[in-house]
């Protein structure tokens, strides 16, 4: 039962992640009236925008582990057993995906002026380096943060909120700066290209991964703390 009410937790978190970035949108250039590139729409965007990442982090909170994104999921899964693992990624990701599509759909339906999500606006060599780059950064500061402030949750989501933020406008121009598969595979449902190669490679293969590479390389880097209590017993022994 657990396991269920995790994957309707994914399902519909995921349905609504696809719907806040439409949401924010709308408000601030269409109902406060703020132009696209404007100064102060981007600050009141960027602020919506933390505030909605802190909303959907107490939603993870709430629902024990409930998540929108693929990534999140897939690096909490490489940490656990094989049939941990199996789980998160046959049963956790496709959920997150289904919800994507549903919303998006839904977002279609009822805002067509909206367009259709992020596009890749380079080539595909530079559209995977960039989402690769940005995944890996993104997964690096938060296994750091969870081993290093654990139990903090408003600094835990304020750095992560701020990283992801940050992150995302450095490679929107390029890719969306999207560092979520589920969420642009929506859109691309949407379109018609979600099996097309610059799709798969730039959106899926790359960040997935730079997900494994940043899981492999702060375990070898990083020790964790029980690793360290242990080692110090057995040299005080």
């Amino acid at each position: 039962m657990a396991g269920v009410g995790l994957l309707v937790s994914d399902l519909i978190i995921s349905f609504m992640w696809v719907w806040s970035g439409t949401l924010t949108s709308i408000f601030v250039y269409n109902v406060l009236g703020l132009g696209r590139h404007e100064p102060s729409g981007e600050v009141i965007k960027c602020m919506i925008s933390i505030l909605v990442m802190f909303f959907f982090a107490f939603l993870g909170k709430i629902t024990k582990g409930g998540a929108y994104n693929p990534l999140t999921v897939l690096a909490d899964a490489i940490s656990g057993d094989f049939r941990h693992f199996i789980f998160n990624v046959g049963a956790r990701i496709p959920a997150q995906v289904i919800g994507s599509i549903i919303g998006v759909r839904l977002i279609i339906d009822t805002f067509p002026e909206v367009g259709l999500g992020p596009r890749l606006s380079v080539d595909i060599h530079r559209g995977a380096l960039t989402e690769g780059f940005l995944t890996f950064a993104i997964v690096i500061i938060s296994l750091g943060l969870a081993q290093k402030i654990p139990g903090n949750f408003l600094m835990k989501t304020w750095i992560s909120s701020v990283s992801k933020l940050t992150l995302h406008i450095l490679g929107s121009d390029l890719t969306g700066g999207c560092m979520n598969p589920a969420s642009v595979m929506g859109w691309a449902f949407a379109r018609g290209d979600h099996i097309t190669k610059e799709h798969i490679l730039v959106y899926w293969l790359a960040p997935i991964e730079a997900t494994l590479l940043a899981v492999w390389i702060f375990r070898l880097v990083v020790r964790s703390p029980k690793e360290d209590k242990a080692d110090m017993k057995s040299k005080s022994e």
